[in-house]
């Protein structure tokens, strides 16, 4: 059984009540102090303190201090009035056991009340900590997307600028390429122009200028053969315009156009008034992609129908000249 401790000296003023218990040598770590607004137990074995109030005391504020084998209560009143006696007098035991109860279930409570009232602050540190992240993740997530969108409007507009300069780079293109069709449609027209006006000045200059007496020397010179040496090995027969024409013919018809060409020439060089040695050589030349021989001869057989008469016997070789050529003579 603990022994009571009697020995304790206590003061007080109209607020507050100062007790002072000593240890009697116990170890300070094996002291125990359990104190409610009535009751005060110091448990230090093997002794025991324990005081009914005389009056309620803040519990709450009240302190204590251990040291120097003392402990030094510091108790708060919470009615302001001096004490006749720091515990009530005449309390059985019944009474004591009923306080004691009485103060271990306030106790009980308060420290149930205290649990909650951690378990809800810690609840509600956790809630708030919980909504500062959602905070922070919702404020990083909105960044994430802003920069996303800026990414995306960037891009957006880098693309929009690229098409813009490819799309005035194929207009450039396609405005130069133009330009130079033009140019080059321009210079075939100027071509042509240059060519029609080389072939009708050679043509009147060979009309207007030539004396008559010099074509009927040269038309004496080609019908006596006396000017053109390869005519010396060829039969006399062969040399005959008409028959160097059908001869020609033939070439041409076996697509031999270069030999078609030498048997024109030498049938021109002995007669240039039959039209359709010229017709027949461009046709020739038409064949071997020579454009402009083939326009000059078709010039020279337009100049020769204007002196000579067309022979309604006379052979022809339409059979044997190909249409394009008779469109192209045409469009010149």
């Amino acid at each position: 059984m603990p022994l009571q401790v009697s020995d304790y000296s206590w003061q007080q003023t109209k607020t507050a009540v100062f007790l002072s218990l000593p240890l009697k040598g116990v170890c300070v770590r094996d002291t125990d102090v359990f104190c409610t607004e009535n009751y005060l137990k110091v448990n230090f074995p093997p002794f025991l303190f324990e005081a009914f109030l005389y009056a309620p005391i803040d519990d709450e504020s009240s302190k204590a201090k251990i040291g120097n084998d003392t402990v030094v209560f510091t108790l708060y009143k919470k009615e302001a009035a001096m004490w006749e006696t720091l515990s009530v007098t005449g309390v059985d035991k019944e009474m004591m056991q009923r306080i004691r109860e009485k103060s271990i279930l306030q106790a009980q409570e308060r420290a149930k009340e205290a649990t909650e009232a951690k378990a809800a602050a810690k609840r509600e540190d956790q809630k708030y900590a919980l909504s500062v992240m959602m905070k922070i993740e919702e404020e990083e997530r909105k960044k994430i997307e802003d920069m996303k969108e800026n990414e995306r409007i960037k891009a957006t507009k880098e693309l929009e600028a690229w098409k813009e300069y490819q799309r005035k780079a194929e207009e450039q293109k396609k405005i130069q390429k133009e330009e130079k069709l033009c140019q080059k449609e321009q210079q075939i027209k100027e071509e042509r122009k240059k060519l029609k006006y080389k072939t009708s000045t050679r043509n009147s200059a060979s009309r207007n200028l030539a004396p008559k007496w010099l074509h009927k020397q040269a038309e004496a010179r080609r019908a006596m053969n006396t000017d053109i040496p390869e005519l010396c090995d060829l039969k006399e027969e062969e040399k005959n315009p008409e028959w160097l024409k059908d001869k020609g013919n033939k070439l041409f018809a076996t697509e031999n156009y270069l030999a078609a060409i030498n048997a024109y020439n030498l049938a021109i060089r002995l007669n240039n008034k039959m039209p359709l040695l010229y017709l027949n050589r461009a046709a020739c030349h038409l064949k071997l992609k020579n454009l402009h021989k083939a326009i000059e001869d078709s010039s020279k057989k337009f100049c020769s129908l204007e002196g000579t008469e067309r022979q309604a016997s006379e052979p022809k070789l339409s059979h044997h000249i190909p249409c394009d050529l008779h469109v192209y003579i045409h469009m010149a």
